[in-house]
């Protein structure tokens, strides 16, 4: 005999156990309806009722609001409680426990602005996915897929955990796994589905279409949508050359490409043009990306009002 399971498409979402409300809801509002019992325990006989509703209201309807509530897909709970450590915690450019030393005197500020190229490590995209470090080298950047860890039975995560450390194992030298969260601009979808509705077969697709992307902008309008990359960069220095260090990193990332299949997820070498929208949306990770033409060429001085 078999059964037919409904798996939510956010596997972390916390189980719902009375009437809709999650363990975390329910103490929040047992807890607000426990401190309103006593305070009436306490200041009933002493106070008329209607005085004591009208000072519970703000208190049930905060507590009510904090076990429901949400900012930006967080729990008002605990994105108020990330805000208090945010605020209740040093602010250092540091992660060092102790009190980082002063400056050295001659990395003083000096008054007025001062107008010079600005150096990068990068001196540019000198192939499929390979970044020009100068001396430093040559850096290969890769798209990783993800993998669902936690739909995993327990072997098999025992089996992506150890084909995971065979392959930092076998690395000869520095690599890096990088998150990052883009934003997602929803226009050329909504623009395509507009354009191409008319050319539907039946009408009913046509008002199909129209209402999609009726709700994609809605959406978009709401919403911050975000979509999460992660990146493979392998760096290789300059010993031997740049053209003998960028084929150590090309066949690093191929190894990638063949021992980390075996645990789910694809490793693809990015194109020049995406290896330089990754570099240009470092500078602006919350600015949409950059179309092609508004792209500086390798060289050229960017002045105030171009390639904004």
């Amino acid at each position: 005999m078999s059964w037919s399971v409904r798996i939510p498409a956010d596997i972390e979402q916390d189980d719902r156990i009375v009437g809709g409300f999650t363990a975390r809801q329910l103490a929040i509002l047992g807890g607000t309806g426990a401190l309103l019992y006593v305070a009436y325990l306490i200041a009933g006989e002493r106070i008329d009722l209607l005085v004591f509703a009208a000072g519970a209201l703000p208190i049930a309807a905060a507590g009510l609001l904090l076990a429901i509530g949400r900012r930006d897909g967080v729990a008002l709970d605990r994105y108020l409680l990330a805000a208090l450590r945010h605020l209740v915690s040093p602010k250092a450019l540091t992660s060092m426990p102790e009190q980082p030393t002063a400056a050295p005197v001659w990395a003083a500020a000096h008054s007025g602005p001062r107008s010079a190229p600005l150096r990068l490590p990068a001196h540019g995209v000198v192939g499929d996915g390979l970044i020009d470090l100068g001396p430093d080298g040559v850096a290969a950047v890769a798209e990783v897929s993800t993998v669902s860890f936690a739909l995993r039975t327990p072997e098999e995560q025992d089996a992506l955990v150890a084909t995971f450390g065979r392959w930092l194992n076998s690395l000869s030298g520095p690599a890096q796994i990088l998150l990052r969260a883009q934003r997602v601009d929803l226009a050329p979808t909504i623009n395509q589905l507009v354009e191409g509705a008319g050319a539907l077969a039946h009408p009913a697709l046509t008002t199909a279409a129209h209402e999609h992307a009726s709700f994609l902008a809605d959406l978009s309008a709401r919403h911050d949508l975000l979509r999460r990359q992660v990146l493979l960069i392998i760096r290789e220095p300059a010993d031997g050359g740049q053209d003998a260090a960028a084929a150590r990193a090309l066949r690093r990332v191929e190894e990638a490409a063949r021992l980390l299949p075996t645990c789910g997820v694809t490793v693809q070498l990015l194109s020049a043009e995406a290896t330089g929208a990754v570099l240009a949306s470092c500078f602006d990770p919350a600015a949409p990306p950059l179309r092609a033409d508004q792209l500086a060429e390798a060289g050229e001085v960017i002045t105030r009002g171009e390639h904004q």
